[in-house]
């Protein structure tokens, strides 16, 4: 049985340095030295802040953000 994943992706061309991604989730999201939102790593949500990751994608008011769901 596999765990449950969360993969959260910026579309840097879409991205406005709002920086509410990293506002709202910082574990999840960082930023650049502009502003700008990025995700350390592979982009793989880390357990337990699934819930933020969500809220700070659909607080971009860009929706520069995607997010995946999978096993």
């Amino acid at each position: 049985m596999g765990r449950f994943t969360v993969d959260v992706l910026i579309d840097s061309g879409r991205c406005q340095g709002h920086g509410r991604c990293y506002d709202i989730a910082p574990a999840v999201f960082g930023e650049d030295a502009e502003g700008y939102g990025n995700v350390p790593g592979d982009g793989s949500v880390p357990p337990g802040d699934e819930r933020e990751a969500r809220r700070a994608v659909a607080s971009c008011p860009e929706r520069a953000i995607t997010v995946t769901e999978g096993t």
